[in-house]
This record gives structure tokens, sequence and C-alpha cells, in this order.
């Protein structure tokens, strides 16, 4: 299939009250990640990688980091004169009603996607952590001849409003799909990543509409799949699937694994984000880094270890960090210690402080906050 015969559109703020302590004034697409990421990097390197030069992403609210991290689409190649990058807010109803469900974000957005000639669309949410080949789904897709192509994982589900799981034929036909399934067995977990045809995306949504239905999941994937032709893909990748602080914090610390850090950001397929540019990081006479990412920018004096440390990060001298998040331009000062704790940007924690917890429940400094 040409690329350049598809479209994308990314759901930026999709899940954001599972994320509620990092979302509060940002959407789901621009809370950072390993050291210089934001989610949103994720779906849409994706789409690039694979050729796709139109995509839409759609906002809810708080978008404007968002805005200010996508600016004209530049670090993606899609900063173009014809196709690119669309932000696609709510639409201003008399009701002044900003949309609830993936339906009605689509049905906001309707007049973008008729006035597109791509043949066929690529939807995406923001909160799933992976670098995959999209050329080889939408060659799948065209070669079983799909109507809709839906990426799964296999494993424990994330814990997400309407969350689908499927039951996948050995043939790769989705014969069976469920919503907010109770189990903890390992199932086929959906990654809310599908292609199908414009036109019958088209078709669909305005049938839901019509019919006053509003959940994407059981009014367009339950509903159809004894009426379609609905295949799943296994994703063969690193994923991971953000539904809480938790799994926020395990996703970081997941890349301090090689393994996992070198299939993530591999070669031959880059995440691209937003350049930011900074003197290289300086490690104090004293200091002590182990098995940590460590971006441009940051000055470490103290002792560092298990840890993502964001740009122009500072570690005082005395201080001990271990197993934590510490986002951009956050101050560490001296003889602090912190464990298993995730700072939003600009923290500032005070000399001879102690922050001590848990993986199971990471303690969380918001954003300009001084302790």
């Amino acid at each position: 299939m040409r690329a350049n015969n598809v479209m994308g559109i990314i759901y930026s703020n999709a899940y954001d009250d599972a994320l509620s302590e990092l979302t509060s004034l940002r959407t789901m697409g621009s809370v950072p990640f390993g050291g210089r990421y934001r989610f949103i990097d994720f779906p849409l390197s994706n789409m690039v990688n694979c050729g796709i030069s139109k995509v839409g992403i759609i906002t809810k609210s708080n978008y404007r980091s968002l805005m200010d991290h996508l600016g004209t689409g530049k670090p993606w190649d899609l900063s173009r004169k014809r196709q690119g990058i669309y932000i696609l807010p709510p639409f201003n109803t008399v009701d002044n009603k900003m949309y609830h469900g993936r339906i009605d974000a689509l049905s906001g957005i309707m007049g973008f996607i008729n006035r597109s000639t791509e043949e066929y669309v690529v939807l995406s949410d923001c909160n799933v952590i992976c670098n995959i080949d999209l050329s080889k789904v939408l060659d799948f897709h065209m070669k079983n001849s799909a109507d809709i192509t839906a990426v799964y994982e296999h494993g424990h589900p994330p814990v997400l409003d309407s969350n689908m799981t499927y039951t996948v034929s050995p043939e790769g036909q989705i014969t069976k799909a469920y919503v907010n399934q109770k189990t903890e067995k390992k199932v086929n977990y959906s990654l809310n990543i599908f292609v199908m045809r414009k036109s019958l995306l088209e078709r669909l949504v305005v049938a839901c509409i019509n019919s006053g239905k509003d959940s994407f999941e059981k009014n367009i994937i339950l509903h159809n799949v004894s009426k379609l032709n609905i295949m799943g893909y296994k994703a063969d990748c690193f994923v991971r699937s953000i539904d809480s602080l938790k799994s926020f914090w395990q996703a970081n610390m997941d890349l301090l694994n090689m393994k996992n850090s070198d299939d993530l950001f591999c070669i031959d397929r880059p995440i691209y984000t937003k350049t930011r540019d900074e003197m290289p990081a300086i490690y104090g006479l004293g200091s002590h880094v182990k098995n940590s990412l460590v971006a441009d920018g940051c000055i470490i004096d103290g002792e560092v270890e298990n840890c993502i440390l964001f740009r122009g990060v500072r570690i005082g001298k005395g201080a001990v960090v271990k197993n934590s998040i510490i986002m951009q331009d956050s101050y560490i000062s001296d003889d602090t210690v912190i464990d298993c704790v995730i700072t939003d940007k600009s923290v500032v924690i005070k000399p001879k402080k102690q922050l001590i917890s848990t993986p199971d429940y990471p303690i969380y400094v918001g954003k300009n906050i001084v302790i």
C-alpha cells in the first residue's frame, strides 16, 4: 500500500483521567517520557516512518503545551505547503459542549475527514508507547482484504475505560471482542491502533451519530465483528500501555534495560521529537551515576542510580537519587535523599529532605512545587 494514500488521526486526550496527576495541566499526548520525549512523539513518528505525510491531531483541552511541542511539525518533516500536521480542537457548537468519546470526536472533525483525499486512515491513541512498523500493518491489512485491522498485544490488559480484548483465530481474524473484560489471565488486548478505509470510517461514524450511539468500541468494533472482516495484527515490538502513575513509572524504568531501549529507539525507525540545544551533561568530581538515562544540560554532583533525568536537571552534592524520574529543569538540593519519586518540571527539593516510597506507589511532585 502506498503510504501517501493513508492519513493518520491521533487522539491526544484519550485516557487523560488514567494519568490525572500528569494531565491536569497538559494532554496525554504532551506527557514527558524517557528523558526527552513526549507521548505523542511515538504514534506521530510511527506514522511518519511509514511514509504518512498527513496527520490530524484531535485535541480536547489543555493543549497549549502540545501545540508548543508540535509547532509547525518540522522535527517530523511535517512542515509542508500541502498536507503536514493539523491540530483539530473541538468544534464550538451552540451548546458549547466538548466531545466526550471517540465517536463524538470523529463527528467533530468530519469536515476534515471528508475533505481528505486519502483512501485509508490509521487511528491511534497517545498512551501506548511503542515503535511499530506501520508499513507491515498496512501490508497485512491489504493482504487479508480486511475491512478493519486492529493492532493488539498479548499480556495482562491495562485497566482503562472501554478497553477491548480480542479472540483471534489462527488466521488472524478477530472472531470475538469484549469491552472491559474482567480477567487475571493474559489476553489479546487492544492497543487502539486501527486501519480502515476512510469511506468505511465515515459510514460507520455517521450511522452511530444518526442512531444516537457514541461508543467506538461497542458500536463500531463489537457490533461489526460478525459483519465485517476485522483482522488482528499482533505488535512485534516493545509495547507499554500507560494506565496509571505506576505503569508510567514502570515504563520509564524499563528503558534502563538496554534491550528494551534498543527496541524502542531502533535506528531503522527513529523516534523524532522537538529539539532543545543544551550543553552536554556535567558530572562533578564527587558524582556517581549508575544505570541511568541522563539528558543533556544536566549537572550532577551527587549519586544517581536507576533514574531518568530530563534536560537541565541539577543534582546537588551529597544528594542520593534512586529509582526516580526527574523532569526538566528540576533541582535536587544538597544532601537530599529520594527514592521512587516522580517530579514534574521545575520542581525544587530543598536540602536535607527525604522522599522515599515504593514502585507500587511512587511519589509524584507537581510542576513548579518547592519542597
